[in-house]
């Protein structure tokens, strides 16, 4: 199983949108998805829940978490931030693990219909590009 940890500032919204949906659509190709922030809330948005669960990708275990929680499930093969912030202070990881950014706008403190756009973004522009990157189209 490939490993990939997806990064943002507060793990609330946009990086728990992703794992959801990478552990729902990649898992049974070989990708595996956890998160962290760089200053983590602590919490998850409640319209981020929402819009997994109305996925069918929601599960109770995802939470948010440090960067150095979501080391324990390393080594990671990928690591992808998903906010500017998340990718200026985004630390080297051991091993030359290959770093890129794919930025999505923070729907936090939006209406509803930010999320449900949000995840639609991640799940058509995000999915395709870890699918790429960790199989390369040879799995």
């Amino acid at each position: 199983m490939k490993k990939v940890l997806i990064l943002c500032t507060g793990n609330s919204c946009r990086s728990i949108i992703a794992e959801a949906l990478v552990n729902k659509t990649l898992q049974t190709k070989g990708i595996e998805a956890f998160s962290a922030g760089s200053r983590p809330s602590g919490r998850v948005n409640p319209d981020a829940k929402r819009v997994l669960e109305e996925e069918g990708a929601w599960d109770e275990r995802y939470h948010s978490k440090t960067i150095d929680e979501a080391m324990k499930e390393g080594p990671f093969n990928l690591v992808v931030t998903v906010c500017d912030d998340a990718k200026e202070s985004c630390p080297v990881f051991p091993g030359g693990v290959k770093t890129i950014h794919v930025g999505f706008e923070d729907p936090d403190g939006q209406p509803y219909d930010a999320f449900v756009e949000t995840k639609e973004k991640i799940k058509n522009d995000l999915l395709p590009i870890i699918e790429k990157e960790l199989n390369g189209g040879n799995e």
